[in-house]
């Protein structure tokens, strides 16, 4: 039996049945040599790109990389990589890096600094701020948690006391500050702030002045979407002209990008670069990484002599690239698998009629559907966050705002779907079934819904397994820049239980309005999976375009206002290229849109929500 197509009438038993396949022709043995073929190519990249990984961030495994926790003031638990050069031990103790990422991020982000920093020799912390990956929250608990990493560091043996450089980007450039300020003994040297400044709403124990913080380099962007924040300029290349800049470097004159400033014998050096970047883009930088280890090198007595231009930290993020992908991969391969058992083998379904527009309305459909979501996006995250506070339920800021977001999306989708089905003739309009929903009889099929509830929960199981593989045999995440596939711990399995129904909600919407009204009509699965996924990406790709073009024209973003949703927005790109291939490929095998709903709705809450940072108490 051949592919069902698009636009095709089904043929159906007496039942009420699609027919399905009886017999094994060379097109099914085909389809099932592929899906192997997916898994096969799944694991040796995920293997590979392990390798490639690992080995950078060992150099060659000279260097040692284990998980740590340590105790916070209060008495929370938090996590970090540390970095152990071969030179490092307690007979010869080493000089020592705490590196602290920003907000909504975890220690991966810093890979670049620990990477260069520990094949230097330095004993390197990526700490994990409080309420971030593993590290229990709430977030900004116990000065972001950057008192706790320092004190940890400087207790290992293995390190020379008052030999530490803390580096911090963003927020977890006040993490260092705190820490700073805060620290009785004077066990750091000097500090390195990227895209970051002295200012901790709240918190700041002391302004940033000509001798505080000891020996500090401003790595600055030029595009920064949080220059008003930081440094109270709307543009980050008016940096130098910031007060606030020039009150720490000790002049009344805007600060020149370059020179150094005070001494550095004497601890009150001073100095800033300035990178053509933006905010999240700076700790994705080698021109910002060559700074780090110049500074480094300049302030500390063991840091060895290595060119601060010899990197590899970047195969690190190839490695975990290739992995994602791999991980991808290996979903559909394992859902492949999985359809060829007996039990789900009668999810597979021939597609129903296809009823969607056409012509000039279908552009517009499409058109109102990418640009819905861009549109709603600051509205309703705004107001969603600002609305429902973290508390013990819904307590991560970021996904709040996100279902509050897709709840509201959703709807309005919904209502305009309605609009056109009860405007469309009756001999032109669609049914439940052909939008997936129901059998050829315009009823659901229980049975058929639960196991496909149980697919699904199997499907998104497997999936994990590598993830899980590459953090134990790797000691890394999946991932690409800021989007990452991370673990999913007990403590975020039981958030994720707060925001799966509300994801579910959105992906049924979503289904029916681009499987009914949209659907498009392309015979093969790429070309299925191409447009589908087109759909869903295309607005948030202009949208981004949009923003980000004005940022690189003006210095200012579109929506100045919003700097951290605009950063957010960004992994929209990589989130829908997953939710529309899931959801086309699944429709497409399965003539319904439950498969692809169930999954999208575990894995896509399991991304989100493991990859923020947590503000409530967890019930």
């Amino acid at each position: 039996m051949t592919e069902p197509q698009n636009g095709e009438e089904d043929n159906h038993s007496p039942t009420g049945q699609d027919k399905r396949p009886t017999t094994d022709t060379t097109a099914q043995k085909g389809r099932r040599w592929t899906t192997r073929h997916a898994l096969l190519l799944a694991i040796i990249l995920i293997i590979l790109g392990g390798l490639i990984a690992n080995t950078a961030q060992t150099a060659g495994g000279k260097i040692r990389v284990v998980k740590v926790n340590y105790p916070t003031e209060s008495g929370l638990v938090e996590s970090g990589l540390l970095y152990i050069p071969p030179n490092a031990t307690a007979k010869t103790p080493a000089c020592g890096i705490v590196a602290i990422h920003g907000y909504i991020n975890s220690h991966d982000t810093m890979d670049g600094v620990a990477i260069e920093m520990a094949r230097r020799g330095c004993v390197v912390l990526a700490a994990d701020q409080t309420g971030h990956d593993t590290s229990q929250g709430p977030a900004f608990a116990d000065a972001y948690g950057g008192p706790a990493s320092l004190a940890f560091l400087d207790s290992l043996q293995i390190v020379k006391s008052g030999d530490v450089g803390l580096v911090g980007h963003s927020m977890g450039g006040w993490a260092s500050v705190l820490a700073a300020g805060l620290d009785p003994k004077g066990s750091y040297r000097s500090l390195i702030l990227l895209s970051s400044s002295t200012s901790t709403p709240g918190l700041e124990p002391i302004p940033g002045t000509p001798v505080f913080p000891r020996n500090t380099e401003v790595i600055e962007a030029k595009y920064s979407e949080f220059s008003q924040l930081m440094w109270t300029v709307p543009k980050g290349s008016q940096i130098p002209q910031s007060p606030r800049l020039m009150a720490l470097f000790g002049t009344k004159s805007p600060v020149v990008p370059g020179k150094l400033y005070g001494s550095l014998s004497a601890g009150t050096g001073r100095e800033l670069y300035l990178q053509s970047t933006t905010h999240p883009g700076i700790t994705f930088d080698p021109a910002v990484i060559t700074h780090v280890v110049n500074w480094e090198q300049a302030t500390l007595t063991g840091v060895g002599p290595l060119a601060a231009t010899n990197q590899v930290w970047l195969w690190d993020e190839a490695g975990t690239f290739l992995a994602l992908i791999g991980v991808a991969l290996f979903l559909f391969g394992a859902a492949g698998e999985l359809l060829r058992l007996d039990y789900f083998a009668s999810l597979i379904r021939i597609q129903p009629p296809n009823r969607a527009m056409t012509g000039l309305p279908w552009w517009i459909g499409a058109f109102i559907l990418a640009a819905l979501g861009p549109v709603t996006f600051f509205v309703f995250q705004t107001w969603g966050e600002n609305t429902f506070k973290a508390g013990p339920f819904f307590p991560e800021n970021i996904p709040t705002g996100i279902i509050v977001w897709a709840i509201g999306d959703i709807l309005i989708g919904l209502v305009l779907f309605l609009i056109w089905h009860f405007t469309t003739s009756k001999e032109k309009r669609g049914d439940l079934h052909s939008y997936g929903i129901t059998e050829p009889n315009n009823r659901i099929e229980w049975t058929m819904v639960g196991r496909t509830v149980v697919f699904g929960l199997a499907t998104v199981a497997l999936t994990y397994v590598p993830v899980y593989f590459f953090s134990w045999a790797f000691t890394s995440d999946v991932r690409l820049w800021i989007f990452n596939i991370k673990p999913v711990d007990y403590t975020h399995a039981k958030i994720a239980l707060d925001y799966v129904w509300f994801f579910a909600i959105y992906f049924i919407g979503l289904s029916v309005i681009v499987f009914g009204q949209l659907r498009p009509r392309m015979r093969s699965l790429a070309g299925f999976l191409a447009a589908t996924t087109g759909l869903l990406v295309v607005g948030f790709a202009v949208f981004i375009a949009l923003e980000y073009g004005v940022l690189l024209s003006t210095g200012e973003l579109l929506t100045s206002s919003q700097p951290l949703l605009a950063i957010v927005a960004f992994q929209f790109i990589p989130i829908y290229l997953l939710i529309g291939t899931i959801l086309g490929y699944f429709f497409y095998k399965t003539g319904r849109i439950y498969s692809g709903v169930v999954i999208a709705s575990l894995f896509i809450t399991a991304i989100v929500v493991a990859g923020t940072a947590t503000q409530g108490v967890v019930w």
